[in-house]
C-alpha cells in the first residue's frame, strides 16, 4: 500500500481530468463503501481551549499593532476610489454554519457578474492596489477581527464557499468532516498548494487538510505560524 499511496492516477471530474494519488482514491473510495468514520480530531480539550486562548490573545495584539497598516491600506484603497474598502463575503465554518469573512478588498467592485469564480495568481479582476495586497498577503489582515470572535482560528483550512463545497462533495465526502474544525487564516494547505484555481488543487488541499485534523498539535500550529510569517517576511510566494 506504501509503494501504490506514490502512484498518481488520473480521473474524470466533469471536463477535468483530475490527478491524484491512488492513495487518496482509494481512502475517498473505502470511506464511502464502508460508511466508516476514520476522521479523528488529534487535539485533546485542553489543548483546544490554550489554542482558543492564545486566538484572542493573537488577534487582538495584532490588531492593535498593526492598527497603523490597516490605515494605511485603508487611505490606498480609498485613493483608488473604485468601491469599498472591506470585502465581506459568506463562509463556511465550524459546524458547517455560514459567516460572513472580511478582507480588504482587492477585486473590482462587480467581480463575479456571471455567479462565483476562483481566484488565481494573475487574476485580471485584481485592482493595482489589489494586486500588492495579494501579493503581501495584506488582504487577510481584517480576518483578525474574524479570529477574535471566533469565527475562524489562526491556523485551520481556508474557510470556502458553499457553492464550491457542494463540487469538491460531489466528488469526495470527506470533506464534511472539515466541519469540526474552525477554518484558519493560514495553513499547511494555504502555504505549500498555492491558489486553488483548479477542481485538482482543491481536491489535494483537502487531503493536506484533513491530515491536519488527524495529527494535529499545538506544536504543529507553531510551526505552521512561524513558517507563514518568515514566508511574508521574505516575500515568498504563496
Amino acid at each position: 500500500m506504501q509503494y501504490l499511496s506514490r502512484i498518481k492516477v488520473n480521473i474524470l471530474y466533469g471536463n477535468q481530468n483530475v490527478t491524484m494519488l491512488y492513495r487518496d482514491v482509494y481512502r475517498t473510495i473505502f470511506n464511502r463503501v464502508e460508511n466508516i468514520d476514520t476522521k479523528l480530531d488529534a487535539m485533546k480539550p485542553w489543548q483546544l481551549f490554550i489554542k482558543r486562548f492564545t486566538d484572542i490573545v493573537v488577534s487582538s495584539i495584532g490588531l492593535i499593532v498593526l492598527s497603523p497598516v490597516f490605515l494605511l491600506v485603508y487611505i490606498l484603497l480609498k485613493c483608488q476610489g473604485d468601491g469599498c474598502v472591506i470585502f465581506c463575503q459568506e463562509r463556511i465554518g465550524y459546524k458547517g454554519k455560514p459567516f460572513t469573512i472580511y478582507k480588504f478588498r482587492t477585486m473590482e467592485e462587480q467581480a463575479e457578474p456571471d455567479g462565483p469564480q476562483l481566484a488565481s495568481v494573475q487574476d485580471s479582476r485584481l485592482t493595482p492596489v489589489g494586486r500588492i495586497l495579494r501579493e503581501h498577503h495584506l488582504d487577510e489582515l481584517p480576518q483578525l477581527w474574524n479570529v477574535l470572535k471566533g469565527d475562524m482560528t489562526m491556523v485551520g483550512p481556508r474557510p470556502e464557499r458553499k457553492f464550491f463545497i457542494d463540487k469538491i462533495m460531489k466528488y469526495d465526502s470527506r470533506y464534511q468532516y472539515l466541519y469540526e474544525l474552525r477554518p484558519g487564516v493560514t495553513s499547511e494547505a494555504t502555504l505549500h498548494n498555492g491558489y486553488t484555481d483548479t477542481m485538482e488543487k482543491m481536491l489535494k488541499r483537502l487531503d493536506r487538510d484533513l491530515y491536519y485534523l488527524e495529527n494535529r498539535s499545538l506544536t504543529m500550529d507553531f510551526k505552521i505560524i512561524l513558517e507563514t510569517a518568515t514566508s511574508i517576511l521574505f516575500g515568498k510566494k504563496f
